[in-house]
């Protein structure tokens, strides 16, 4: 008899526990966060076109912080103080002075000093050839602080053509979907049509409108170091260590 109710005992326990490989309770499993939900609906509605003009904003946000790290390295916003310096010391005849205070700095303007004095003090070079020189390396130096401005132009030019292409696909479905109600249509469904279409037009001028207004901060921190280069080199070129005055050197990086 005991051993009956023992028996029957360890059954009901058995019974009651939960399986050790069972699924976990419905309220347990991770859920997606509330704060997600509304803009992954978002952009369900305003289609593949939205999807796309998402990721072009987070290359165009990748591609102006990138521009801004390689303006930066080259001293774009550092005012040239080095480079001055090193141009007053070449004008006061001190040639090896100003050659070690550019030496090392990666500045674009202190590479385009550095290459016009080196050239300007080369025996073997006339002052045309010299010029040509640093001509050549400032044609260069300038396109690689320009590096970049063309992806982001075609980003700024891009991004409203893909909102506007977005929408006129959401209008053809929601006029689509109008017809296709007939006599009972509801303008409240060509509304909602029109609306998420809408999103894709207003997704693309948000992407646009920073783009623009970047590439033209960009294009006039460029053209302000052609000139600071330029201007260099010219005062480079006007007076030689132990020589009189040279031509005025031609405008570069045009």
């Amino acid at each position: 008899m005991r051993l009956a109710r023992a028996a029957a005992t360890l059954n009901a326990r058995a019974t009651e526990s939960p399986p050790l490989h069972a699924a976990p309770p419905k309220d347990v499993l991770p859920a997606m966060p509330a704060d997600l939900a509304p803009a992954l609906d978002l952009f369900a509605r305003g289609g593949p076109a939205l999807w796309v003009i998402a990721v072009l904003s987070v290359g165009t946000l990748a591609l102006v912080l990138w521009k801004v790290a390689r303006l930066a390295a080259g001293g774009a916003w550092s005012g040239g103080r080095a480079t001055e310096g090193a141009v007053a010391l070449w004008s006061a005849g001190k040639a090896e002075a100003a050659l070690a205070a550019l030496a090392g700095r990666p500045s674009y303007r202190a590479r385009l000093a550095r290459a016009a004095m080196a050239a300007r003090a080369d025996p073997t070079l006339t002052t045309a050839a010299a010029e040509a020189e640093t001509a050549r390396v400032a044609r260069a130096l300038l396109a690689e602080a320009r590096g970049g401005l063309r992806a982001l132009e075609l980003a700024a030019v891009v991004a409203p053509l893909l909102g506007l292409f977005g929408t006129v696909l959401g209008m053809i479905a929601a006029f689509a979907a109008l017809e296709g109600s007939g006599a009972r249509a509801d303008p409240a469904v060509l509304a909602g049509g029109i609306w998420e279409a809408l999103l894709t037009t207003a997704a693309g001028i948000a992407v646009a409108v920073p783009a623009a207004v970047a590439l033209a901060w960009f294009e006039s921190v460029v053209e302000r170091l052609r000139h600071d280069m330029e201007d260099a080199a010219t005062r480079i070129f006007l007076r030689h260590p132990g020589q009189g005055a040279a031509p005025r050197l031609q405008a570069v990086g045009r």
